[in-house]
């Protein structure tokens, strides 16, 4: 009945992890578990105040996983992490909540759905928009017919990222286990532009902004549309904003062509707000008799004309922007987590289905970076037109770390 949670990784997204978990009244967090004792020491006082109590602290997720008490771990590491903590959280029992995306590269995602399978544990990513009574109300009324046949899904998120800079390598901090960060990734030298957030950006550890923020409106577009993996998947983009070390576009335009003549499209603006000024972050569902608009706060439905029909809020709002992404969703699919452990509820996003989304964002960056349309093979997720694609399925693991069942 009660449940005992570690969470991994308490810069920044935790605090969303920590404040749903807060909310359960048979839910107790047992760890904090950070490499930087920096972030560990502001996390452990942002915990006293917040929640009225500190955690223990581990540096060492394995000494964690160890302990027979903790139930469900919560994965808000850098994303080359996610699969390989969360693959080794099941070996030791535990059920897993994981930040989205769930994987590194696409062949995690095949791990994952295969560790799952067989270690029988409870496995939910932080896709929380599938958790929104708005966005479920506007599933619901898609199914019942409201605006047609749906056909297309618009997908964007648009923020005005700064510069990284030129890294400069530098000693280790102190404070800070760098081999335990790196873990499964390729050993490199420390740079001063990498931690605590810009490792989004650099291929070894990050997967860019269409996961970074990509992975939770295309998951709802492929929901509402009824989808699962394409045919074809199309990028056009480029970094076009400023000469320093990020690595990936930060402007990028994708669309995803599905059986039945439907189709997704991702606009993903990292660096230079969309015009004419359109909220941060959204999608827009289109079908023959109408268009559902959502955000992570409210439901909106026109009819063909661009009419107004129906509005529908959140109970409680969502931050849609900034890098912690606090609000009530976090407090429903946490919830719905719980639910699973205790009741063998249905969850809103097992991870069977969420590598799906997060499979479409890896085709994403591997169309655009062969440059050329990818025709892709709908049961597995394949390409089928690219070696040179192909070649990023999976990656190499410094030795010792590779994920193994």
């Amino acid at each position: 009945e009660k449940i005992n949670c570690a969470v991994i990784g308490v810069r920044s997204r935790a605090k969303a992890h920590v404040l749903a978990i807060h909310q359960d009244p048979n839910a107790k967090i047992l760890y904090n578990c950070d490499v930087d004792d920096v972030i560990i020491e502001q996390h452990n006082a942002w915990c006293q105040e917040t929640i009225g109590y500190v955690p223990k602290v581990e540096k060492d997720f394995r000494k964690i996983l160890e302990d027979k008490d903790v139930d469900a771990v919560f994965i808000a590491t850098p994303e080359h992490w996610h699969a390989p903590m969360a693959i080794l959280a099941m070996q030791a029992g535990k059920h897993v909540y994981v930040e989205k995306p769930c994987s590194h590269n696409p062949h995690e995602n095949e791990l994952l759905v295969a560790a799952q399978n067989k270690y029988g544990k409870k496995v939910q990513m932080g896709n929380q928009r599938r958790s929104a009574r708005t966005s479920m109300m506007a599933v619901e009324d898609i199914r019942k017919g409201l605006i047609g046949e749906v056909y297309k899904g618009e997908a964007y998120y648009s923020n005005n990222r700064g510069s990284i800079g030129k890294g400069n390598v530098i000693d280790v901090p102190k404070t800070l286990d760098w081999d335990l960060w790196q873990g499964p990734a390729p050993r490199t030298a420390y740079k001063d532009n990498v931690h605590p957030y810009n490792w989004h950006w650099f291929r070894t550890w990050g997967t860019g902004e269409i996961h970074n923020n990509g992975t939770h409106e295309i998951d709802i577009c492929r929901w509402a549309l009824g989808v699962d993996l394409p045919e074809t998947v199309t990028s056009f983009g480029g970094k076009y904003t400023y000469d320093d070390d990020w690595e990936f576009v930060d402007n990028q335009q994708v669309t995803y062509g599905f059986k039945g003549d439907k189709f997704i499209t991702w606009t993903g603006h990292s660096r230079g707000i969309m015009k004419p000024e359109r909220p941060g972050r959204g999608i827009t569902i289109y079908g023959s008799k109408g268009s559902i608009e959502l955000s992570r706060n409210f439901y909106k439905l026109y009819d063909l004309a661009g009419n107004p029909i129906k509005l529908e809020f959140e109970r409680t709002a969502s931050a849609t922007t900034n890098t912690q992404g606090i609000g009530g969703l976090d407090v429903d699919h946490v919830g719905n987590f719980f639910d699973a452990i205790r009741e063998d509820k249905a969850m809103n996003a097992p991870i069977a289905d969420a590598s799906i989304s997060t499979m479409l964002c890896h085709l994403g960056n591997m169309a655009q970076d062969v440059g050329h349309t990818l025709k892709i093979d709908t049961k597995t997720g394949k390409v089928l037109n690219s070696e040179a694609a192909m070649k990023q399925w999976g990656r190499e693991y410094e030795k010792g770390w590779e994920p193994k069942l």
